[in-house]
């Protein structure tokens, strides 16, 4: 996960996980420590508001079912429909990422920070794994992000269980990555795991 030809002075941390591991806690310690963070979920949800080029994409190939009252995209009807069939689930994939790569890689362009954190879900399918020098996953046991998931959503387990099966597994993602951080204990357990990344990798 190394790109060349890149300011050495510049380190492009790729931060990814299963769905609930827990990203979103370690991204915010990483901000704390004085990281840029790029939060490709949010450049999603923006790419995807009305008069946009992937808006209207999108209605095309699902239909206007998918919409709300005011017209904005029902992101709950839409996930029930692609994660149904992961066809559909490469087919929203490949009209909504080259898009957020493009934001991605602009904001990366733009920042002054030193150390730049991408947080993507779909780092890896998303082949985005060439614009970072390094790899993070975060892990926790299937069974606790299966509690995490269930206390923050309305979704039943059958469809935890499918968006998890939509992303490339655990294990797989764990075999590519350059660090690992266990983020099944308490907060300040990965926050020390994070400070060990840190000292290893840069220091303000």
């Amino acid at each position: 996960m190394k790109k060349q030809g890149r300011d050495k002075k510049r380190i492009i941390l790729g931060l990814t996980g299963s769905f609930g591991s827990g990203k979103s806690t370690v991204a915010r310690i990483f901000r704390s420590f004085g990281a840029k963070i790029i939060d490709a979920d949010k450049i999603a949800h923006t790419v995807i508001k009305p008069r946009t080029k992937v808006y209207e994409k999108i209605i095309n190939n699902f239909g206007k079912d998918i919409l709300k009252r005011n017209k904005t995209i029902d992101r709950d009807k839409l996930s029930k429909i692609v994660f149904s069939n992961k066809h559909l689930v490469k087919e929203l994939n490949s009209i909504v990422h080259p898009e957020v790569i493009r934001v991605i890689e602009q904001k990366i362009k733009t920042s002054s920070k030193r150390v730049i954190v991408l947080d993507a879900p779909l780092l890896i399918e998303a082949g985005l794994g060439k614009i970072v020098d390094k790899l993070i996953v975060v892990t926790v046991t299937k069974e606790k992000r299966i509690d995490r998931i269930c206390k923050k959503t309305n979704l039943s387990r059958p469809d935890i269980l499918k968006r998890i099966e939509a992303q490339i597994s655990l294990r797989n993602k764990i075999r590519l990555a350059d660090f690992v951080i266990d983020n099944s204990g308490t907060v300040e357990n990965t926050k020390k795991q994070i400070q060990v990344i840190r000292r290893l990798l840069w220091r303000n």
